[in-house]
């Protein structure tokens, strides 16, 4: 690497090359739009490389360039790697520890969880990151993860503390047929897969990405939804019905990347995570509450 080549630049160079525009790189990245042009430019001025195949489409990876892409990756993977290693030998059992959930779990379950942790003697302290995408724990985005879902990638470790279990719902004076369907990442969902295979695409009358405006579409009438059986039992706006769906039951895990379990304060936190989901099970399978 020239010498006077930075990591820095290099990130901006790999961020575009991933987001596929200037500007989706620097919303992620959090700067401005100039800062990844001046970045980028920088880098090709140094390189004498033409980088990117440059269109009112966005910006390709110059196929004539992609071994300067895969050495990119590479350094990325080795800076990840040394910062890890570092924060391993000198974290303590103090401080900050990211948390990555859906905005189902950052609204309805993990609040008090987090205030049990804060309330007691620990020092550790919970930032919570919500999305309903998979964050990657590779890059740090996050160190540990909650995490609904059959498997995890090969890269992450973990254990299943308990199950989300999932049941159908709708307004009480609500007597039609329509659905209302799921979106985005929660197309990929064990309930959307299920409405896939049983529904007809015209019986869905709206859809969203979240389990959180899923139930507000429903609460309003626009039809019947699967939600997690917890939100929609505490909810009076809704009431449970049965539409012939079988036992739906989908693992919650706490997971982290396998080369930060190890880190004094993540371990501490995985367990304290996984010990008070595994004490919501029953809430958390939707069992419903006795009055």
């Amino acid at each position: 690497m020239h010498r006077s080549e930075s990591w820095d630049d290099l990130r901006h160079v790999l961020r575009v090359a991933r987001e596929g525009s200037v500007s989706a790189a620097a919303r992620s990245l959090g700067v401005n739009h100039a800062t990844v042009l001046r970045r980028v430019a920088a880098v090709e001025a140094r390189f004498g490389l033409n980088l990117f195949e440059k269109s009112l489409n966005g910006y390709k990876p110059a196929e004539a360039h992609a071994g300067v892409f895969e050495a990119i990756a590479e350094i990325e993977t080795a800076v990840i790697g040394l910062a890890r290693a570092v924060q391993g030998q000198k974290a303590p059992l103090s401080g900050i520890v990211r948390v990555t959930a859906t905005d189902t779990f950052c609204h309805s379950v993990l609040p008090q969880i987090i205030q049990q942790l804060h309330s007691g003697s620990s020092q550790l302290r919970i930032e919570l990151i919500n999305s309903n995408h998979h964050v990657d724990l590779a890059r740090m985005d996050a160190e540990l993860s909650v995490r609904i879902g059959q498997s995890l990638s090969e890269d992450m470790e973990g254990d299943i503390v308990a199950e989300l279990g999932f049941a159908a719902f709708a307004a009480p004076d609500y007597a039609g047929s329509q659905w209302v369907g799921l979106a985005g990442p929660l197309s990929r969902s064990v309930p959307a897969q299920w409405m896939a295979d049983t529904l007809n695409p015209a019986q869905s009358a709206s859809a969203a990405d979240s389990f959180l405006t899923v139930r507000e579409l429903a609460a309003a009438g626009l039809g019947l939804a699967i939600l997690p059986a917890f939100l929609g039992h505490s909810d009076s706006r809704l009431e449970r019905r049965d539409v012939g769906l079988a036992p739906m039951q989908v693992p919650i895990w706490v997971a982290g990347h396998r080369d930060m379990l190890t880190v004094p304060r993540i371990r501490a936190a995985r367990a304290f995570l996984g010990k008070a989901l595994r004490a919501q099970q029953d809430y958390l399978r939707g069992v419903p509450t006795r009055s």
